[in-house]
């Protein structure tokens, strides 16, 4: 570490004075300024300059993460949790209505929707790629434990769902013609790739955050 950068260092230290997260936010900088000047050479004289032109002022850079701190962790995990129990709670909800109720705007809606059901599975896997990277972006290191709790929390109700259809605790019948052993397989294999990636997601946001 130069002079020039260890000024900019100190002064970001100073500036974010006593927010919880001050090691991994100072660890996160450092080690992306340390990969940039790994790809290109910088003249120090020009380095402090360069670093705030790049990454903003220490004042900068302290006040969008002294602002962070209202968006809690916790918050965020129930946010996230809450919108893919709504997804589930609306997926069972159309059920019920075209398998019970026989609803007509029911009807049309299940029947558009069986015919797109890997492009729904897709969008879905998407949303969790969504989820890691708004994590990781909004807490950078210090979000890998609340996504893997986000994580828990959330994927319960789509193990539950498999579990009452695969032991037909749930009739079968509800799901024709979309539900086969090649779907429930399929399934399960989405359901796989979700945790990877919502990290990758993670991975994305934590760059881009800094």
């Amino acid at each position: 570490m130069t002079l020039k950068d260890q000024r900019f260092f100190l002064e970001l230290s100073e500036e974010i004075g006593n927010h919880p997260d001050k090691q991994e936010i100072l660890a996160d900088y450092e080690m992306h300024v340390f990969e940039m000047l790994q790809e290109e050479s910088i003249d120090d004289q020009n380095l402090y300059s360069e670093l705030v032109k790049r990454l903003g002022t220490p004042q900068e850079i302290a006040q969008i993460w002294k602002q962070e701190t209202t968006i809690t962790p916790k918050r965020t995990q129930w946010l996230f949790v809450i919108i893919n129990a709504g997804i589930f709670i609306g997926g069972a909800l159309l059920t019920l209505s075209y398998n019970i109720f026989h609803w007509n705007w029911a009807e049309l809606l299940w029947e558009n929707l069986i015919n797109i059901p890997f492009i729904i599975m897709l969008l879905y896997i998407m949303f969790w790629g969504l989820i890691g990277y708004e994590i990781g972006k909004e807490f950078g290191h210090g979000g890998y434990r609340l996504l893997q709790k986000t994580f828990l929390f959330s994927i319960v109700p789509n193990i539950l769902l498999m579990y009452l259809i695969i032991f037909k605790i749930i009739p079968y019948t509800w799901f024709q013609p979309l539900l086969s052993f090649r779907f429930i397989v399929v399934c399960i294999v989405f359901t796989a790739f979700l945790y990877p990636v919502s990290m990758v997601g993670y991975r994305w946001g934590k760059k881009v955050s800094v």
